[in-house]
């Protein structure tokens, strides 16, 4: 569905990602690890517009997107819940699912609403509070229901877990897992690294700008290089 194929993103001067590939299966959960200032949200960033790669390709469905802008990427089927969620803050729950949905033109958005508010239950009890009033769970509940009410083929999660407790983790990767049975593509940065190698099918390692390891989730998991680096053993 996604095909990364040696992209180099810089910051000014800064070279920021050094010739990285990805690939993301359709129907799979793909994951980046990496410490911080490894380049995941900076690879996100590229692949969802936000930033243009100076050179290197991204295909998307088959069609070179390199250098696509957000709205196109998102027009395409592709939505990013970005790090630190960035929810409206002045705005109701409702009305920052409304903007999730803002380039349908269908008639099915009112059915999609009523899906994620069955999904996220705490955001029809919500539904009129302010989202900056929303705790920080419900701020990221909030923001993942938002990303799907675009109806993406893939879903880009940037650290959905940070600053949460560990029940509301629990709930996060639930979530993520069932979003994914229902045919939504996932790739997701995570610094749980555990958690994330654990529901994800495939994983690449980033450190300073290259991806250093990959393959499927299960080995990296046992892994004693990963373990040691990112497991805590």
């Amino acid at each position: 569905m996604l095909s990364v194929k040696n992209i180099n993103t810089y910051y000014g001067n800064i070279q920021a990602l050094k010739n990285v590939s990805i690939d993301v299966p359709e129907g799979s959960i793909v994951t980046i690890l990496g410490a911080n200032g490894a380049g995941k949200t900076t690879t996100m960033k590229s692949i969802a517009g936000l930033l243009k790669p100076r050179d290197g390709k991204i295909e998307f469905l088959g069609q070179d997107v390199t250098g696509k802008t957000p709205d196109q990427m998102l027009s395409r089927g592709l939505a990013l819940v970005p790090e630190g969620r960035a929810i409206l803050s002045g705005m109701s729950v409702l009305e920052n699912l409304e903007m999730g949905a803002f380039q349908r033109r269908d008639k099915e958005v009112k059915q999609d609403l009523e899906k994620v508010m069955d999904r996220f239950p705490i955001l029809r009890e919500r539904r009129s509070q302010l989202g900056g009033t929303l705790s920080g769970g419900q701020q990221q509940m909030l923001s993942i229901a938002r990303a799907l009410m675009s109806r993406p083929k893939l879903l880009l999660l940037d650290e959905p877990s940070m600053g949460l407790a560990p029940l509301i983790v629990q709930d996060i990767f639930r979530i993520i897992q069932e979003i994914n049975a229902d045919g939504t593509t996932v790739l997701l940065v995570e610094q749980n690294a555990r958690q994330a190698l654990k529901i994800a099918h495939h994983a690449y390692v980033l450190e300073t700008g290259k991806v250093v390891k990959s393959g499927p989730a299960q080995e990296l998991l046992h892994d004693p290089s990963i373990k040691e680096a990112y497991l805590g053993h």
